[in-house]
């Protein structure tokens, strides 16, 4: 018989940051497997074959709480349906399967204070975290789904986030299930992949002796722009014009095409904006960077790993357990040792490192594959319907 199941998600879109594309993937590959899915979300979709989408609506009100609507308004349309599962993403109360795709709340406040720069400005922004009150809401929130008598399973996406449950919320056992995060691949020809990177290098002025670094972020401030663009400036000192850098993402870039001319770099540097042919930059890429502040589980590294670029980032992604550190990429401690990133780069975009992720690529596509991830999560389904959780 099939699974019925409930999920409850504020935003599904394919084009907007890595958790809401996950959750769009994610739901597609559901009803590939056969699951029936009641969708209650803020997003609005068109229903089809073992989709029925329930529209959650939030406007009244302030902006503030928009999210603290839609879970409350979840709760009550979910109180009077049956379903063999209700799998919460956005936390609500009637979860049996509770899934931070962004990370729990309290990690993401705390890391978010780390981009600060002195003490004295962490310690002005823990000041005003005290009086967000959306911020204090949602930390209640979740607590009071994970903590209650019986708590849902908490799915974490890496053991990043599995540590961050245990160390927020004393959560252990049963109560978390490992389910590690995935994406869609889809192969390409080597001839593609040649036509993509010649093209793409032609038209930003790489050189083909010249070293591309991709960097790709929605978030530049998170995901460590400015710290790259520092250790850019360190690797021009060292070996002149071999590293240029492409920056792609939909965040207001001037501040950082004035740090990038400030840091003499400007040359070096090119901001693209927004694109949905990633996978082009990819192919054309000779290292990813992502030094990033905080990632649950960044979909851009594992994207880069399924198309053989090497990957740089810090031991707040997740996403890095998958990196076999100074073999197929680097772990940086963190994003503002611009020394160490620098010499990340150098490492990561030497070709036997590139050789080395190559031979791994078959398995790595079976283990970060977003239908992998999907049937695990339907196995945990149907052992919460059948009552056995562990």
């Amino acid at each position: 018989m099939a699974l019925k199941v409930a999920l409850v998600s504020e935003s599904v879109s394919s084009v907007r940051g890595g958790a809401e594309t996950s959750t769009s993937q994610f739901l597609q590959h559901l009803l590939d497997q056969g699951v029936h899915v009641d969708l209650y979300t803020q997003t609005r979709l068109e229903a089809r074959e073992r989709l029925r989408v329930h529209t959650i609506e939030t406007t009244g009100g302030p902006k503030t709480f928009q999210t603290l609507r839609f879970s409350s308004k979840a709760d009550q349309m979910l109180a009077d349906r049956q379903y063999d599962v209700v799998h919460a993403i956005t936390p609500c109360l009637a979860a049996d399967v509770y899934q931070p795709r962004g990370g729990t709340v309290p990690e993401t406040v705390e890391r978010n204070l780390a981009i600060r720069q002195s003490s004295a400005s962490r310690a002005l922004k823990r000041i005003a975290n005290h009086f967000n009150l959306k911020q204090r809401a949602m930390l209640r929130l979740e607590r009071q789904l994970v903590c209650r008598k019986r708590p849902p399973v908490v799915v974490a996406i890496s053991e990043y986030v599995r540590r961050q449950l245990a160390h927020h919320y004393r959560l252990n056992g049963d109560c978390i299930q490992l389910i590690f995060n995935g994406v869609d691949y889809q192969p390409c020809s080597a001839e593609q992949r040649r036509l993509d990177r010649a093209a793409v290098r032609e038209l930003y002025g790489v050189a083909e002796d010249q070293v591309l670094a991709l960097a790709i972020a929605h978030n530049f401030k998170l995901k460590g722009v400015a710290p790259w663009l520092a250790a850019l400036r360190l690797l021009r000192r060292r070996h002149g014009d071999k590293f240029k850098t492409v920056i792609i993402g939909k965040t207001w870039a001037r501040p950082y095409v004035q740090l990038a001319h400030s840091l003499g770099v400007s040359d070096l540097a090119m901001f693209v904006g927004p694109t949905q042919r990633t996978h082009e930059f990819f192919h054309a890429a000779d290292v990813l960077v992502h030094p990033t502040y905080y990632d649950p589980c960044s979909r851009v590294v594992l994207e880069a790993m399924l198309c053989g670029v090497p990957p740089v980032t810090t031991r707040f992604n997740g996403a890095a357990e998958v990196i076999t550190d100074g073999v197929t990429g680097k772990i940086i401690a963190s994003p503002e040792n611009i020394e160490d990133l620098a010499r990340a780069v150098e490492h990561a975009a030497a070709p036997e490192i590139r050789s080395q992720l190559e031979q791994v690529h078959d398995d790595l596509v079976e283990r970060l594959s977003m239908k992998r991830h999907t049937v695990e999560m339907i196995d945990l389904y149907r052992r919460i319907a059948d009552g056995t959780r562990s």
